[in-house]
């Protein structure tokens, strides 16, 4: 029998990884996933990824760590920094986590090139996100290059590919597309600044990109809040 294609999928525990991490398995990946401890406030997410790794039958699942909450600049690795609630956006938010997809595709990249995995599936959504500039399809396309001019597996003449599967779908699709694939997003945590039991505050920017996927997809929305106001 030929071995099943290995895939990393970087996976937060949010709707958008686990919907990744879905389509990944269904592109016949053998899954390997992988969360990162960055020093993040809502740490209820890590929680979450451990149940949602498990529901869709990752084959390995780690936990890596990396403090950016040394260097702050973030409402979500910064407690002086507070977190927008009920407020359109101007620009980039202060939720942008300074090169924290860069680092989290760094680590990535390092277990894909030890596992022998050619994939990185990651959960970046250029549609309904919150204007982060490492969310952007120019961005994907750059990492991959600079993967295959970095490692020693591209160097060699392997292909790396960094699958960015959401990035052109809007939240709604998102949602639509993870139902047929069997995700249960009750599973799952998106909010900024989730209390330690993974319920949601219903206010900020991530919350309402969330009800407002779920009311697109026309599917009850299984989350937990301490309020809702969006």
């Amino acid at each position: 029998m030929t071995p099943a294609k290995r895939a990393v999928v970087l996976l937060s525990g949010g709707l958008d990884s686990a919907t990744c991490l879905a389509i990944a398995r269904e592109m016949g990946f053998e899954t390997y996933a992988l969360s990162i401890a960055y020093g993040q406030r809502h740490a209820a997410e890590l929680t979450a990824s451990l149940r949602v790794a498990q529901a869709l039958g990752a084959r390995e699942h780690r936990l890596a760590r990396v403090n950016l909450g040394e260097f702050g600049g973030s409402a979500l690795t910064d407690a002086a920094i507070a977190v927008p609630e009920n407020e359109g956006n101007t620009g980039i938010p202060v939720t942008y986590v300074p090169a924290r997809n860069t680092v989290m595709l760094s680590i990535a990249l390092a277990w894909a090139e030890v596992l022998g995995a050619n994939d990185i599936f990651v959960g970046v959504n250029a549609v309904d996100y919150s204007g982060y500039p490492d969310c952007r399809p120019e961005f994907i396309q750059a990492f991959e290059t600079m993967a295959n001019l970095a490692t020693k597996v591209g160097v060699e003449g392997a292909r790396l590919r960094i699958h960015a599967p959401l990035i052109k779908l809007s939240k709604g699709e998102i949602i639509r597309r993870g139902i047929e694939l069997g995700v249960d997003y009750g599973l799952t945590v998106t909010c900024y600044q989730a209390d330690d039991a993974g319920r949601a505050c219903g206010c900020c920017e991530a919350c309402r990109l969330r009800v407002a996927g779920f009311t697109a997809a026309a599917v009850p929305d299984p989350t937990p809040y301490v309020q809702r106001s969006v």
